[in-house]
């Protein structure tokens, strides 16, 4: 398969941060939407793009504790939304739409990582319901204000999309549930959303991204015991990361998706996964979890997801 995943030369890399990837870069007047935009990744990513001049819109499931989190800084509006509810996703699409504003750029940051068995819906797996469905639902109903503006959307995904290709046979793990084989799915699914809807929506002047933020100890570990964490030796038995180098601050961790949002350096590319600020290469042959599957950015899965989540979600920007 023929792959447009090459290094462009950015500049940038695995230390640099969202400010560092902002310099110079006004986003006075922009208008972006972060899920998740209040912990962890997310609240690093709103505070950067803030702090360059945009004003930031986040959607939260736990709105009061939003609220709270980003109480501090200005150019912020806090809205509900439950990415596992298809209701609460429709509700924040419609007011949002009924503001008549439009979107520079979408960033898809929030998710569920590792969790126990959980349904939510109609019986759907939570991890990709959350991660992917979710997001999937979102970006088609907010179609109309982000068209116009030409805006880019970010898909935040993960290294652990190494773990599992789409299992196509059982997308919603009805049987042999395994949570890190879940997750790598739903994360898969995180890269192959933005492959399509860069393939459809590129005509319009939107591009879509996806991307590895790095490894960084935030939040999203919440559904994994301490010991899981000290077995697989990310921390000690007083929590203390043992490889510090190994990890990324949260600074770090959101400097990809900033720089995938804002960065003039992607001009006219799309349809791409990113890591350390730079288009990744292809997965390497010893199986080592860099770069990105072929599985993930194959053309003909991308778009069998997409009719696929169509189909589940109701909604579809690009049918007709």
């Amino acid at each position: 398969m023929s792959t447009a995943q090459h290094k462009i030369g950015s500049g940038f890399g695995a230390t640099s941060t969202a400010d560092d990837v902002l310099h110079g870069i006004d986003l006075t007047g922009k208008l972006a939407i972060v899920t998740g935009g209040y912990s962890g990744l997310g609240l690093e990513t709103t505070r950067a793009l803030t702090k360059a001049g945009a004003h930031v819109v986040v959607p939260a499931r736990r709105r009061a504790t939003a609220e709270e989190a980003l109480s501090g800084l200005t150019g912020v509006e806090v809205d509900e939304l439950d990415l596992g509810d298809l209701q609460s996703v429709r509700g924040f699409a419609e007011r949002f739409l009924a503001s008549g504003r439009t979107v520079d750029f979408v960033i898809d940051n929030a998710g569920i990582m590792a969790c126990p068995e959980t349904r939510v819906g109609p019986g759907w797996e939570a991890q990709f319901a959350t991660n992917h469905l979710g997001h999937f639902a979102l970006v088609n109903r907010l179609w109309p204000a982000i068209e116009p503006g030409g805006a880019r959307v970010v898909s935040v995904s993960s290294g652990g999309h190494h773990l599992s290709g789409i299992r196509w046979d059982d997308v919603h793990w009805q049987q042999d549930y395994d949570k890190w084989a879940a997750y790598g799915q739903a994360k898969t699914a995180n890269v192959l959303f933005a492959v399509h809807l860069d393939r459809l929506a590129k005509g319009s002047g939107v591009r879509a991204f996806a991307l590895h933020p790095g490894a960084i100890l935030t939040p999203l570990q919440r559904h994994m015991a301490k010991e899981e964490m000290v077995d697989r030796g990310w921390i000690d038995e007083n929590g203390t990361p043992l490889n510090p180098e190994g990890f990324k601050t949260p600074q770090q961790g959101a400097a990809t998706q900033v720089w995938a949002a804002t960065s003039p350096q992607l001009a006219g590319l799309g349809g791409l996964y990113l890591e350390d600020c730079e288009v990744a290469e292809p997965a390497p042959t010893d199986g080592a979890m860099r770069g990105v599957r072929d599985w993930a950015i194959d053309p003909e899965q991308a778009a069998r997801l997409w009719t696929l989540s169509a189909e589940l979600t109701g909604v579809n920007a690009f049918a007709g």
